[in-house]
């Protein structure tokens, strides 16, 4: 798909009693065009994921980022040092749950059927650190059918607000998934990865797995210094693939 100009804006979708507020890009021209949802990393819908967001309606998406801490912490956006990374990880893995964050994730869809240049089926969905754990979760939503899971550590072993842990979910995801993770990330060990690619073979889900040599979590932010460009490059031209051959038919 050719780059496109974009209209970028932050809105409000109403769900329930709440107010998510959410970043959304999309292609300027009149046109048809498949949706994405983007998922945070613990760093809240900071420059990053805009960025990311933006890129992906430039390839010819409408793409939106709802706010994963809406309910506990509106307007949240933070830096990469220790005490951000702290915050961060309390919000998300001690104040969402499953429950919740699957709710807000298809309000951000059903959101994207109501604007008229959006098609109304087969979604995509795509995230990051936190949001890649939860990209896995979001692949079982009847709505989306290609789904990008960068670096999602503990899907194995446990799952956001506490209970049976992500992995058991696997099952029931509907589409295809791609995941992605550094062979030196101490926070995904290769056990973790072989588990994962165990479940999805087992349950014959449409899938690759990617990792790479010499990258570390979080090696698809040009702001971190675990930034791996030629790993980040790569992972972006699988992407590209997933949804174009899954979302743009």
């Amino acid at each position: 798909m050719t780059e496109q100009a974009l209209d970028t804006k932050v809105v409000q979708i109403p769900h329930n009693n709440l107010q998510i507020s959410a970043y959304l890009a999309q292609p300027q021209a009149p046109g048809s065009y498949p949706g994405v949802v983007v998922l945070q990393e613990i760093f809240g819908v900071n420059e990053h994921i805009r960025e990311v967001t933006a890129r992906i309606a430039e390839l010819g998406y409408v793409a939106i980022a709802p706010a994963l801490f809406e309910r506990v912490a509106p307007g949240f956006e933070t830096g990469y040092t220790p005490a951000d990374i702290q915050v961060g990880r309390k919000y998300a893995w001690e104040q969402t749950t499953v429950s919740e964050l699957l709710s807000d994730i298809q309000a951000a869809i059903d959101y994207l059927k109501t604007l008229p240049n959006v098609k109304k089926d087969g979604f995509g969905c795509i995230g990051f650190c936190f949001g890649g754990h939860v990209a896995y979760l979001a692949a079982t939503l009847p709505d989306i059918t290609a789904t990008a899971s960068f670096y999602g550590a503990g899907i194995p072993t446990r799952t956001p607000g506490g209970g049976t842990s992500t992995i058991t979910h696997t099952s029931e995801i509907k589409g295809t998934i791609y995941t992605f993770f550094g062979k030196e990330d101490a926070s995904i060990p290769p056990e973790h990865i072989k588990q994962i690619t165990a479940e999805l073979e087992k349950y014959n889900i449409s899938h690759r797995v990617f990792s790479y040599d010499g990258a570390d979590h979080g090696f698809f932010c040009n702001r971190r210094p675990s930034y791996h460009p030629q790993a980040a490059a790569d992972a972006w031209e699988q992407v590209q693939q997933l949804f174009a051959n899954i979302l743009a038919k």
